[in-house]
């Protein structure tokens, strides 16, 4: 995938690693999905995003957090990822942990003809989020490959 401002210049995996990352931060912080942070901003605004993402990631990401929020108008919800079953979490997985899952989750699904952007709104889209983010369960401590096998074969 090229960046659109630079045309000889390629997006890499740890520009994905970043937005994946972000959409993480701001979803645990306005008690969203991550569905709701992907759909709430623009196709052609995550290109715009990712193209930024080698910039943007040495700035503080709590700004970059606020600045995404307001600028796109994200509002305050009322889900709780972190409202777990204290007897079957001990330790809640940070938003680069979490980033990180989703980030290889696109990679490895990536379609021959499909860029980083339209694998994350695919990806982020998709019912298994909804097990992947269910931290009182395992699925987002499986192998990459494990994850996508079950993401391509309709759940775990």
């Amino acid at each position: 995938m090229k960046n659109i401002y630079f045309e000889d210049e390629e997006i890499k995996i740890n520009d994905l690693y970043f937005i994946c990352y972000m959409i993480e931060r701001i979803a645990r912080h306005l008690h969203q999905k991550n569905r709701y942070v992907v759909n709430g901003i623009a196709k052609k605004e995550w290109y715009h995003l990712i193209s930024c993402a080698n910039v943007l990631h040495c700035a503080n990401p709590l700004q970059v957090e606020a600045d995404w929020i307001k600028e796109y108008g994200l509002e305050e919800g009322r889900y709780d990822i972190t409202d777990v079953d204290g007897e079957l979490v001990s330790k809640i997985p940070s938003p680069l942990e979490m980033g990180e899952v989703y980030q290889r989750l696109i990679v490895d699904t990536l379609g021959k003809d499909e860029d980083f952007v339209e694998g994350m709104i695919r990806v982020y889209n998709d019912e298994i989020c909804n097990t992947i983010d269910n931290y009182n369960c395992s699925a987002f401590y499986e192998p990459s490959y494990v994850i996508a096998r079950a993401y391509q074969n309709g759940g775990f």
